[in-house]
């Protein structure tokens, strides 16, 4: 079937291009750039990594065996290796009968070369491909993939990804294949058989957690995103419960919580058919979530997930929370006793304001980074800076998770601290310098500027903040209010504002940026695929883009119904409707929780 080019607009990211037909039938959403980009990013990591790990796996098995030297290894390595033709030095197809007159050694270097032959290139599902631009930037860029699977249950976007595939060429079909069925059901039929699994739903992936855990071949990469941020961030708590098991709550730390809700949900799933998670990058980026974990099959290490887990306590009053573990381990001879957890961690009251407290969660509260992973991701895209069309937004977003404390779930905000107590807020250096100067650890947050990680106590935090005040008095508040009930016990700490060298993260003192702005104006979530696009959409797509798609719907309408009615001009398009309430789109849904 011939594509008429004049009915598509060609577009191109990385080395992949797509025709997308002018009509609103297949989503595309220009802000993921930041999240194709990323996965690449942690793709090649992981397939260097995984190509390391059984590099050691191998040669760690020939040492246990005691037969095969290390360096009669790579010697064989180098002797036997197959030739670009199938030969492998005179046997056909690199076979080689172990005869009688062969060593145990000669055998055993025989095995390592068969076993080190197995590792395949991986195979990558994309579970909801629409476009399938995703897919084949994957094919295209990321070196040593193998076959890249794309899954869509929607007719015309199976038919574009296809029409895609072609379009990119002989590489582009050799490597992609599409297919028109439900990812779940892909999924559940086949258990354990792709090594990459990319989950990136319009909305909630919770439908699609069961199937996905299963589909990870042992060790591999299940990359996971969430859009629904109103509903994680705490605006509808019993929704977000009903999906992700866990209960959110509306703390300034609320979108590292959803990051955390996201990762304690995958492993539930996981749990059940005996697998964990461990994660190696998660990211809050734009309006969305994204976790990058991998998957593995143990019994006995499943039993150690309550103790990766938590429940949080928010203090209605003030800025103050506080973490119980799920469970706890105890030793027990040779052995290790798995208990439930000790509490109430609070009382009734908070014990700074005297207010009461939220319980939220469960979150995932062991760390959510791997920073191993995180600086070989970081220098990759460094090297490879070109290849990378949102390479700014990813390096500084990198950047900064390289420099957070791993082992601090959730953080402070200074600003809210500060608005608790009703006082000028202190900078952020001066602030570190005095948690550092009380011998506690400090760093800051990718998720939010003005966030703070410390392993210091709420209590050296207000103490810090009451000598604060001391020092820049404020005006008289309301004795029931909790700054009031705070500053009126004198701090048993004194804090030390003298400024640290820590004070600073190593990218402040360099002068990288870590926190950019949007490179452009209404960058966010776009319209579902194949919803009609209306006036109501203005503070989604802009004026001009809702005027010219208005504008080109109203001339394909009067030429198939050859009207000769007048077009109306493009400034009444909008104001012809000035007393309809608009209706509320994601973007103010997620605004409304910033």
């Amino acid at each position: 079937m011939e594509t008429d080019l004049n009915d598509y607009t060609i577009i191109k990211e990385g080395e992949a291009e797509v025709l997308m037909h002018k009509k609103n039938q297949v989503f595309f959403n220009k802000a993921q750039v930041n999240n194709r980009d990323m996965s690449i990013a942690v793709l090649r990591a992981f397939i260097s990594k995984r190509k390391q790990e059984h590099e050691a796996m191998l040669s760690k098995r020939a040492r246990s065996s005691g037969k095969v030297p290390e360096k009669d290894v790579s010697e064989t390595s180098k002797e036997e290796s197959p030739t670009e033709n199938g030969e492998d030095n005179g046997k056909t197809n690199g076979e080689h009968k172990v005869t009688s007159q062969d060593g145990p050694k000669e055998a055993a270097k025989i095995a390592y070369e068969s076993a080190r032959r197995e590792l395949k290139p991986p195979r990558v599902l994309e579970a909801l491909s629409a476009s399938g631009l995703r897919a084949l930037r994957y094919a295209r860029e990321v070196e040593g993939i193998g076959q890249v699977v794309a899954l869509d249950n929607d007719p015309a976007s199976v038919e574009a990804c296809q029409r895609n595939i072609k379009f990119n060429g002989l590489m582009s079909t050799s490597k992609v294949e599409s297919h028109l069925t439900d990812a779940r059901v892909h999924m559940l039929s086949h258990p354990k058989e792709f090594d990459v699994v990319d989950l990136d739903p319009y909305g909630a992936p919770s439908i699609f957690l069961d199937s996905a855990v299963q589909s990870v071949a042992d060790g591999g990469l299940l990359m996971c995103t969430a859009t629904d941020m109103a509903v994680l961030c705490g605006a509808n708590g019993e929704v977000c419960y009903s999906k992700y098991g866990s209960y959110p709550l509306k703390g300034k730390y609320c979108h590292e919580m959803a990051l955390r809700i996201l990762l304690a949900s995958i492993e539930s799933h996981a749990n059940r058919y005996k697998r964990y998670i461990v994660p190696v990058l998660s990211v809050q980026m734009d309006f969305y979530v994204r976790v990058f974990v991998r998957v593995y099959t143990s019994a006995s290490a499943m039993k150690n997930t309550p103790l990766k887990l938590s429940y949080v306590y928010q203090c209605i009053g003030c800025d103050s929370f506080h973490l119980q573990s799920v469970g706890r381990s105890l030793p027990k001879n040779n052995s290790v006793r798995y208990l439930p957890g000790v509490g109430p961690v609070v009382p009734q009251d908070c014990t700074h304001c005297g207010k009461k407290y939220n319980m939220g969660g469960p979150i995932w509260s062991a760390p959510m980074h791997d920073q191993e992973w995180v600086t070989s991701i970081l220098s990759g895209v460094k090297s490879m800076k070109g290849r990378y069309p949102a390479y700014d937004r990813i390096c500084a977003v990198l950047t900064t998770i390289s420099e957070e404390l791993p082992d601090v779930p959730l953080f402070l905000s200074l600003h809210s601290l500060s608005a608790t107590l009703k006082c000028t807020s202190p900078s952020a250096a001066l602030f570190r310098s005095a948690v550092i100067n009380a011998n506690y650890r400090v760093s800051g947050s990718h998720v939010n500027p003005l966030g703070i990680k410390t392993d210091a106590p709420m209590e050296i935090i207000w103490d810090i903040m009451r000598c604060w005040v001391k020092n820049h008095p404020i005006k008289p508040q309301s004795p029931d209010h909790p700054g009031s009930v705070i500053l009126s016990k004198e701090p048993s700490h004194q804090a030390d504002f003298s400024r640290h060298v820590g004070s600073l993260s190593k990218a402040q003192t360099k002068k990288v940026a870590r926190f950019l702005p949007n490179p452009e104006k209404h960058w966010g979530p776009k319209i579902r695929a194949g919803r009609t696009i209306t006036s109501k959409h203005v503070s989604l797509l802009g004026h001009e883009a809702v005027n010219g798609h208005l504008n080109g719907n109203h001339k394909e309408e009067g030429a198939e119904e050859e009207e000769d009615e007048e077009e109306e001009p493009q400034e009444d398009i909008i104001e012809d409707e000035p007393d309809l309430k608009r209706q509320k789109t994601a973007a103010e849904d997620i605004a409304s929780t910033s």
